[in-house]
């Protein structure tokens, strides 16, 4: 499934799908493309286990390899699953890697990655935590702690993992009260060596951040300073889309 075209195509129809499962006739109807067009897509995201098909039915859905992390949300859906377009897009668009966090217990957990066809990748960090003042998906979430939470985790072991690594309580407090002016955060390097990122929250029906959307590349090319602010003004609409599906 090359090239920029089908990948669009696919993210228009995995974005369909995340709202309700359909058959071949419904989907083509809801994205605007033919019918041979959407069945061969289906079939190569079905490969993928990003589909499956109900075999009684005929009806599509997400697939397994979409929902490996159950996070429900408003309505039953799963924000791992309803992210992946998303994903998809952000990894296209920037040429980066793009992923999902989520809090869990006081860590990020890396719920998901998509990464774009670039020469030079890093490492997957899907699956995997890492503490939330090191990273800028936590810190995305400590911004939004109520100021009891927020003293009780800045009492805590505020581990360091490179020599980057911000661990002074009054430096963090600084941090998120830029993240609450500027709706999204950078980290250079301060949880991986040679590894940059930016982060923003996605919220839920009540204002949670019920979930954070981040990019990330290498060092030495990510981000490009002259695109560094276009691309969190398109990272922090992606995540108001995904959160108009939370509500």
């Amino acid at each position: 499934m090359a090239g920029v075209q089908s990948v669009r195509r696919a993210f228009a129809i995995l974005r369909a799908l995340a709202e309700t499962p359909m058959g071949v006739t419904e989907v083509s109807k809801s994205v605007d493309l033919p019918k041979s067009t959407v069945a061969r897509l289906l079939a190569a995201l079905e490969e993928e286990d990003a589909v499956k098909q109900d075999g009684v039915r005929g009806m599509y859905e997400i697939g397994e390899g979409l929902s490996r992390v159950i996070s429900d949300v408003p309505g039953g859906k799963n924000i791992t699953a309803l992210a992946y377009p998303y994903l998809a897009r952000l990894a296209i668009e920037v040429e980066e890697t793009s992923g999902i966090g989520l809090l869990e217990g006081d860590q990020i957990f890396y719920a998901d990655h998509v990464e774009p066809d670039a020469a030079v990748q890093v490492r997957s960090w899907t699956g995997e935590y890492a503490p939330l003042h090191l990273v800028p998906s936590g810190l995305v979430v400590l911004s939004h702690f109520s100021e009891g939470a927020l003293d009780h985790y800045l009492r805590g072991d505020l581990a360091t993992t490179s020599a980057k690594s911000v661990s002074d309580p009054s430096e963090i407090r600084a941090r998120l009260d830029k993240v609450r002016r500027d709706g999204c955060v950078w980290g250079f390097e301060e949880f991986a060596e040679g590894l940059n990122s930016v982060a923003a929250p996605v919220y839920g029906k009540t204002g949670e951040v019920a979930a954070t959307l981040h990019v990330h590349g290498p060092a030495y090319r990510f981000p490009k300073e002259d695109e560094k602010k276009a691309l969190e003004s398109r990272l922090i609409e992606t995540c108001r889309e995904l959160g108009r599906h939370l509500v």
